[in-house]
C-alpha cells in the first residue's frame, strides 16, 4: 500500500470516530453509580451529573448497582456497549482495590476506559454518641483494654472504609471486630442508631451526621485539618502519626470506548467540574474537585493501584469468598 493510500485508509477509519465525538451525546447518558444510594458515591455522581445534562441538553441518568463491594455495577457497565452511553461512577474498591482481594472478578479493572477523577475526599474516625472514647488516643486506649470489643462498619468487604480500619488496627495493633454493610449509607445509619462503634468513611457524609448532633468525629485522615471541619484534629496529631486515609471518586467507560467519545465525555465532566455551582457544592460537602485528562486519570488510578496492594499486603487483609 502506497503512502498515499494507507493516508487515505487511516483518515476514513477515522472520521466515524471524531463524527461520534462531536455529536456526542444524541440520547440519554446512563451513570451507573455500584453502591447504594444516599452516600458519598451517590451524591457525587448526581452534583456532577447534573451539570453535564444541562450542558449536553440530554439527561443523564445516575443508577444505584450495588453489591459484593462495588463489583455487581462495575461489572454492569465493563459488559456495556462501549459507545459513551454507559458509565461508572466509583470509588476507589471497582477501580484498584477488589482484584488486589478477590480470587477472581467478572470483570478486567484495567481494561477500563479512564474519564476522569472527579474529586477527593478525606476520610474520617467517627464514633457513636455514647461510645467511651473521644479522641483518636483514647479510641487506641481503649480498644487495647478491649480486644476484640470494639466494632467498626465498612461499606463493605474490601472497600476503602474496610482497609482503613484494617490499616489503623495494623498501625496501633488492635483487634477489632469488621462489621460490612453494602454501602456507606447503611454503615453511617447503624453508627448513628449506636449499634457499631465507628466507622472510617467520607468526610462530608459523617459531617452531617455530626452537625445534627447524632455522632461525633475523632478524627480527620489527611496531613492537614479541612477547611471546612476546622475543629476535628487530624488523626496524626490526635494520636496516630503518619495515618493517611482518602477516597476518590472517578469517572470511567467501558473498554474499547472510542477515544474521540472518551474525550467528549472527559470535556464536559471537566467543563462541570470547573464550574462555581459544582465547586462550591463539591467543597461545601469536604471533597476537592480534580478534573484532569484521559491519560492523567489513567496514571492516577495506576498509581492509586499500588498504593491499597501496599495497604493490603501490610495489614493482612483477606477476603473469605
Amino acid at each position: 500500500m502506497s503512502k498515499r493510500l494507507r493516508f487515505a485508509w487511516l483518515l476514513a477509519a477515522a472520521l466515524p470516530l471524531a463524527a461520534a465525538g462531536q455529536s456526542f451525546p444524541a440520547k440519554a447518558v446512563h451513570v451507573v453509580v455500584p453502591f447504594p444510594a444516599g452516600g458519598a458515591a451517590d451524591s457525587i455522581a448526581r452534583i456532577v451529573t447534573e451539570r453535564m445534562s444541562a450542558a449536553w441538553g440530554q439527561a443523564v441518568l445516575v443508577e444505584n448497582r450495588s453489591g459484593a463491594g462495588g463489583n455487581v455495577g462495575a461489572d454492569v457497565v465493563y459488559r456495556a456497549e462501549p459507545d459513551g452511553y454507559t458509565l461508572l461512577s466509583s470509588p476507589p474498591g471497582p477501580l484498584s482495590i477488589n482484584h488486589n482481594l478477590y480470587k477472581s472478578l467478572t470483570y478486567d479493572p484495567t481494561r477500563f476506559v479512564p474519564i476522569t477523577v472527579l474529586c477527593l475526599s478525606p476520610n474520617v474516625i467517627s464514633a457513636r454518641n455514647g461510645f467511651e472514647p473521644n479522641s483518636v488516643k483514647e479510641l487506641i486506649t481503649y480498644a487495647r483494654a478491649n480486644p476484640g470489643k470494639v466494632s467498626y462498619a465498612s461499606q463493605g468487604n474490601g472497600s476503602t472504609s474496610h482497609l482503613s480500619a484494617a490499616m489503623l488496627a495494623s498501625m496501633a495493633g488492635l483487634t477489632m471486630l469488621h462489621v460490612p454493610y453494602k454501602g456507606e449509607a447503611p454503615a453511617l445509619t447503624d453508627l448513628a442508631g449506636g449499634r457499631v462503634d465507628i466507622f472510617i468513611g467520607n468526610l462530608f457524609a459523617a459531617l452531617k451526621l455530626q452537625q445534627g448532633g447524632r455522632i461525633k468525629l475523632l478524627g480527620v485522615a489527611s496531613e492537614k485539618r479541612n477547611p471546612v471541619a476546622p475543629d476535628i484534629p487530624t488523626v496524626s496529631e490526635a494520636g496516630l502519626p503518619g495515618f493517611l486515609s482518602s477516597a476518590w471518586f472517578a469517572l470511567v467507560a467501558p473498554p474499547e470506548t472510542p477515544a474521540a467519545v472518551a474525550r467528549a465525555i472527559n470535556a464536559a465532566a471537566v467543563e462541570a467540574l470547573r464550574s462555581d455551582e459544582v465547586r462550591k457544592k463539591l467543597l461545601a460537602l469536604g471533597a476537592e474537585p480534580v478534573g484532569g485528562s484521559n491519560a492523567e486519570t489513567a496514571a492516577f488510578i495506576k498509581e492509586e493501584t499500588r498504593r491499597w496492594h501496599k495497604v493490603i499486603r501490610d495489614a493482612n487483609v483477606t477476603l473469605a469468598n
